[in-house]
């Protein structure tokens, strides 16, 4: 399955989308013009805006204040993934280089915050008051997520109800501020508004642990990324969790202290990979990542059927099997 299966009921949605994306974009100030261009190349499935069109469908039809939420969020989404690549010191972003690479960190943390306050700006120019405290909601709990995960990561002592917390804040709020955005764009029922909220939070969760395991099992020339740099970055995710979870203090003072030593990481990460394949850390993260997928259709299944409920289904099929 291939993403143009799942956005084929909203594609038309998705061209006028990107038509207003891009206008909104524009600036007459030169190089902000010409950074904000090459956002536009690095963009990817454009799941979350897709999300606020479906939602809007689901709950009965896309208006002018459903394109102004799907556009806030990817001004808010490539503003995230702009700061995130300085923070990371990444120096590629889905094939091509990244913006820190191109313009140095000074012009993308800028080019980060003039994304998400030309976002913020355009609900209160159009008083989208309702996905203004959606997405800023969201805002504080990525924050937040991203702060928590760089504290466990130092003490190498997150658990299971950590990570999360932290993939549910960094990646889940999002895609339920999506949802929540469309659905609240074409309906009052605050019922309906949750229960799309609901979808997006466990497909974020289950979204989240599926890319985790890619690190440990994915094609390198498929993700775009190499086999095992999670470990290599020390970010501790669900499969190594459930490993350590698995050990006697012996095996877990090991494998810390690979993921203590930057040298080590760099030249042991392998080792770690097979640890974790060993305990069962793949199987266990597979097995909830399932469940969370199951929870995501639970949260939808009293819709009525259509082509934007069977897409939102195929959705969750989507990231369940993905490769990349």
């Amino acid at each position: 399955m291939n993403i143009n299966e799942v956005t084929s009921s909203v594609a038309e949605e998705l061209k006028l989308f990107q038509e207003r994306y891009k206008t909104v974009l524009h600036s007459s100030n030169t190089l902000v013009d010409k950074v904000t261009r090459y956002v536009l190349r690095q963009q990817g499935k454009q799941i979350r805006p897709t999300l606020v069109i479906l939602g809007a469908k689901v709950c009965g039809g896309v208006g002018d204040v459903t394109y102004r939420g799907a556009i806030m969020v990817e001004l808010l989404h490539s503003a995230t993934l702009i700061h995130d690549d300085v923070v990371d010191g990444a120096e590629m972003r889905r094939g091509i280089p990244s913006i820190n690479a191109l313009w140095k960190n000074k012009i993308s943390v800028l080019i980060g915050d003039y994304l998400l306050s030309k976002g913020l700006l355009y609900s209160l120019e159009n008083s989208d008051y309702r996905s203004l405290h959606l997405v800023s909601e969201a805002v504080r709990r990525m924050s937040e997520g991203e702060i928590l995960q760089i504290q466990k990561t130092r003490s190498l002592d997150i658990t299971e109800e950590d990570y999360l917390s932290v993939i549910a804040d960094k990646t889940g709020s999002l895609i339920a501020t999506s949802c929540a955005i469309g659905a609240a764009s074409a309906t009052d029922s605050e019922e309906e508004i949750a229960r799309l909220k609901h979808y997006g939070e466990f497909l974020g969760l289950a979204f989240q642990i599926r890319d985790d395991l890619l690190d440990y099992t994915g094609d390198s020339k498929k993700t775009g990324k190499q086999l095992g740099i999670d470990i290599k970055d020390r970010k501790i995710t669900l499969p190594l969790i459930y490993a350590l979870r698995q050990s006697d203090k012996a095996e877990q003072n090991k494998i810390k202290s690979i993921l203590k030593s930057s040298k080590k990481r760099s030249v042991r990460s392998g080792e770690v990979i097979d640890f974790v394949t060993r305990k069962g850390g793949l199987e266990y993260a597979a097995t909830v990542a399932e469940g969370f997928a199951d929870k995501a259709l639970e949260s939808i299944a009293n819709f009525p059927e259509s082509p934007a409920r069977r897409s939102l289904e195929l959705l969750v099929d989507f990231v369940m099997k993905r490769q990349h």
